[in-house]
């Protein structure tokens, strides 16, 4: 069964929902002042060149970091990258301390209102251990059954794992995320899907 794009659907045809993180729930402050602050000398295009260097590496790594053990290596790698990338030698702290996640505007609201109407929503993200950590600091994890990170989207493994936690059949459940891997995912799975910003993606729920 393919995934159905959202045009109208009845909430009353859904039990529960599940979301991406990054791009639909949180977003990355721009780390660029921090990074400034803590390198004065070094050129503010080499430390953006070293900075794009560690977030390739860790999107290609992000499934490792399954636990608060393999987190801890992973950030260790991540800021290996960066500092050798730019002859830096910055600690793990400063580095992830530079890493500001803030939530998205409007998020709140529509969680509430998913809730509101019935829902069971659940967190699908392709995101390290400290996923868990990001969404309690947002005073979001209260308004989730579940929570899975690392998911390895475009594989439904992490959707259809969601599902079965929260006793949710694929029928009766939506995907909501903002990237082509979360509609493939979705359609893998058999679920429904909508496109973020999540405010329209839930307004268009009737």
């Amino acid at each position: 069964m393919g995934a159905v794009a959202v045009g109208g659907v009845k909430a009353a045809e859904l039990d529960g929902v599940t979301l991406d993180a990054y791009g639909t729930l949180l977003t990355l402050v721009d780390p660029m002042p921090e990074l400034l602050a803590l390198l004065p000398g070094h050129e503010p295009r080499a430390i953006e060149h070293a900075f794009h260097a560690e977030v390739a590496y860790y999107r290609g790594s992000v499934g490792a970091a399954r636990d608060a053990t393999t987190l801890a290596q992973l950030r260790e790698s991540c800021v290996g990258v960066f500092n050798e990338a730019l002859g830096s030698s910055l600690s793990v702290e400063e580095y992830v301390g530079a890493l500001r996640v803030e939530v998205l505007p409007g998020t709140v609201e529509a969680l509430e209102r998913l809730r509101a109407l019935g829902l069971t929503l659940a967190v699908v993200g392709n995101w390290d251990f400290s996923l868990h950590e990001r969404l309690a600091d947002g005073g979001l994890r209260r308004l989730f059954a579940t929570v899975v990170h690392a998911a390895g989207k475009p594989d439904p493994g992490g959707i259809l794992r969601a599902l079965d936690s929260i006793g949710v059949s694929r029928e009766r459940a939506l995907h909501i995320g903002d990237a082509e891997t979360d509609e493939e995912a979705a359609r893998a799975a058999g679920v429904r899907f909508a496109a973020a910003p999540l405010s329209d993606a839930v307004a268009a729920l009737t």
